[in-house]
């Protein structure tokens, strides 16, 4: 074996991780790929016999190389790539749509969802350190910024990422989790009696998806109907402060759902899918 067949198999040990983290980052499986491959070219162009530790500085180059791609991104005023339906697997030629539905399952749809209301160096700083647990000194090289930085970088993204709910709270959130997550196991099994038994026979559904204004629906029976085997990919989250939820499949944002609970019952579901709208709900991850 030659030293490029051997440093091209050390690459291959390491490309997993490299897409796990570039994933995460960017939120897209093609763009994660994309970074993944300019990696590779900026191996093979340099002295490898330098590079101590390859591991490390492939996650540093991809680190950098997703920091760019973020920055870019921002610049041009896209919206994140979970919102945006031109940054879908489905446009790429190169593209494993199953391989992306796996690995956003495996992230968790929510995950992708906040991790994109963060700006590049919150963002990166949090995926290394939280997720990969990189020593701040190694994140403060790849931001080119000092340590301490770094490190209030990571304090912003996780206030930012995380439900901080005093502990009175805690309980009345522990009961909204829990009958939400029966609606939407309901949901899911398309068993109308178990829908039943969670909504107030008043509720209301508004949903915004008419581009022309709200179409609504009033009623168990009605709402049940509607929804019976039709929430899928969906996952609990705090939405401004209370529990609602977050539907995203492979990652991409479709639409939020923010409930009403009176007296036991969910008594109001706004589905909210304009990104305008969405922009300005305070989403967060629930404690597990």
């Amino acid at each position: 074996m030659n030293a490029q067949e051997h440093i091209a198999k050390q690459f291959e040990g390491n490309r997993k991780h490299l897409l796990a983290v570039a994933y995460r980052m960017l939120g897209s499986w093609s763009e994660a790929e994309d970074a993944v491959q300019e990696a590779w070219l900026r191996l093979s162009l340099s002295d490898s016999r330098a590079i101590e530790n390859l591991g490390g500085w492939l996650t540093t180059v991809v680190s950098r190389i997703c920091l760019d791609m973020l920055r870019t991104r921002k610049s041009r005023r896209e919206e994140p790539v979970e919102v945006q339906s031109s940054h879908s697997f489905m446009n790429h030629p190169d593209s494993d749509p199953e391989q992306e539905v796996l690995l956003a399952d495996s992230v968790g749809l929510a995950m992708l969802v906040v991790l994109g209301n963060l700006n590049p160096s919150e963002r990166v700083t949090f995926v290394l350190h939280d997720i990969f647990a990189i020593p701040f000194t190694e994140i403060a090289s790849i931001l080119g910024k000092s340590e301490a930085a770094a490190r209030q970088l990571a304090s912003r993204a996780r206030r930012r990422v995380r439900g901080d709910s005093p502990e009175e709270d805690k309980p009345a959130l522990a009961y909204q989790r829990e009958l939400i997550e029966a609606f939407l196991a309901a949901a899911r099994d398309a068993d109308f009696d178990r829908l039943l038994a969670v909504l107030d026979p008043d509720v209301v559904l508004r949903d915004d998806r008419q581009g022309g204004g709200l179409r609504v629906t009033h009623g168990a029976q009605h709402l049940a109907q509607q929804v019976a085997g039709r929430i899928q990919a969906s996952q609990p989250a705090l939405v401004n402060g209370s529990v609602g939820v977050i539907v995203a499949p492979g990652g991409r944002l479709q639409y939020v759902l923010q409930y009403a609970i009176r007296q036991g019952k969910i008594a109001e579901i706004d589905l909210i899918s304009d990104s305008k709208r969405i922009s300005r709900l305070d989403l967060k991850l629930l404690d597990n």
